[in-house]
């Protein structure tokens, strides 16, 4: 009976879903395109840009508005205080009350305004609104780049983690290799003890170095998965190879002059300073008459526009034109209009500014990536050496002919050497991705 019990516990067990024998999660592979996507799907901040971005095209719906007539309809009930009738005689000696005494008073009206002309204010401040709006779409564009570096950094980090724990993988693999070489020639005579110490201490130190590496994976995968929108615990292993990829190989104007074409912060700075220009115009033109047509429909009981007053429902209108126009406001225009000449201003010498740095920015970038590449020959070379300088001193050990020292000397070279690589390889793509993002692309 126990054994029939145990068996359908453990059948159970293994049919539920997340149970003792729960599998891991899948691992998911991500090229880089596919996690720059769904980053961009994923991102709050991204959002927060389109939000931004959707209030700014609301504000250019509410200028655009702006010249419409605006039609409201209002109703309301007054209690007023009992008052002596007013009449006078008839002709048929009736007295004929003037001024009833109407305590209730009800009204509804429907009013038009319709602003026909100001000055072009209005104009100006729906083509400022436009502008600003063309300017907060650029900066979804910059916010957009700005996460696609940031995966891009992320994505490098975890396929340089993983290259370099398979470095020092690799690494501790030769050391414990050395270490069960050390240990038999110990067993045969030919070695003091001291030797089996010095390469479990070199055995060790590759093994805490493959402990730094896994753990500096581990949290780069966490810092991608948060930037794609997946579970930190679920595994991702990055579709990609850490090699010297061949990036732009155009000259530094010519880059220069696609950067300019392309970067959302220079559009942005553009739209800007068409908006300050706007907004100036619309500043001046507030000196100017405005004219609007007002007209309404009254319903009333009593209508006070009907005479002599009635208890009864009546209806009435108006049409008229209202022009008005500010002959002194105490130096406030001409305050705003300096005000927004300085913004203008201000938005001029900072696109300056912007051009400046860009061009440094662009000549710094193309810099990085042939010191990288460069770097990475020569890290080729080091690695070559490293390896054949190990070889030889492996060799001549083996013969009795080298000391220990020497191959722990040479292992940790071309361990170091193999990491010096892999950073440099990574230093490459890091500065591919940089440039990248300066081009705007």
């Amino acid at each position: 009976m126990p054994d029939r019990l145990s068996f359908v516990l453990l059948a159970v067990v293994l049919a539920v879903p997340g149970g003792a024998a729960a599998q891991e999660p899948p691992t998911s592979r991500l090229s880089l395109d596919e996690a720059q996507s769904r980053a961009v799907e994923a991102s709050h901040r991204l959002a927060e840009a389109r939000a931004r971005e959707a209030a700014a095209q609301a504000v250019v719906a509410s200028r655009a508005a702006a010249d419409l007539p605006i039609l409201s309809a209002a109703a309301g009930f007054t209690r007023t205080n009992h008052v002596v009738e007013f009449s006078v005689p008839g002709p048929t000696g009736v007295p004929s009350v003037i001024y009833p005494d109407v305590p209730n008073n009800y009204r509804a009206r429907l009013d038009l305004q319709w602003p026909i002309y100001t000055g072009g204010r209005d104009d100006a401040l729906e083509r400022a609104a436009r502008a600003e709006a063309a300017a907060v779409s650029a900066e979804v564009a910059v916010a957009r780049a700005d996460l696609q570096l940031e995966v891009a950094r992320a994505f490098w980090a975890v396929v340089t983690a993983r290259a370099a724990a398979t470095v020092l993988e690799q690494g501790v693999a030769r050391a414990q290799a050395h270490v069960a070489d050390a240990r038999e020639r110990f067993n045969a005579g030919l070695v003091p003890p001291n030797e089996i110490a010095s390469a479990e201490a070199q055995a060790a130190r590759a093994r805490m170095l493959l402990i730094e590496a896994r753990n500096q994976r581990d949290v780069s995968v966490a810092d991608l998965s948060r930037l794609v929108g997946t579970d930190p615990g679920q595994p991702i292993e990055p579709a990609a190879a850490l090699d010297a990829a061949t990036g732009p190989s155009a000259q530094s104007q010519t880059l220069l002059d696609e950067a300019r074409g392309a970067r959302g912060e220079r559009r942005a700075i553009e739209r800007r300073i068409e908006a300050a220009d706007e907004q100036l115009a619309a500043t001046a033109a507030s000196r100017r008459p405005m004219v609007a047509v007002a007209a309404g429909f009254d319903y009333a009981r009593p209508n006070p526009r009907i005479f002599p007053r009635v208890d009864a429902w009546k209806e009435s209108w108006d049409v008229g034109v209202n022009v008005g126009w500010t002959l002194w406001d105490g130096g406030r225009s001409a305050a705003d209009i300096a005000a927004s000449a300085s913004l203008a201003s201000a938005a001029r010498l900072r696109l300056e500014e912007f051009d400046s740095i860009l061009g440094v920015e662009i000549r710094q970038r193309t810099l990085d990536i042939d010191a990288g590449r460069a770097a990475v020959a020569a890290a080729d070379e080091t690695v070559r050496a490293a390896a054949e300088a190990r070889r030889v001193v492996a060799e001549r050990y083996r013969a009795g002919a080298g000391a220990q020292i020497e191959v722990l000397d040479a292992e940790y070279a071309l361990l170091q050497s193999e990491l010096d690589r892999t950073r440099a390889l990574a230093g490459v793509r890091l500065a591919e991705a940089r440039l990248i993002r300066a081009l705007g692309r």
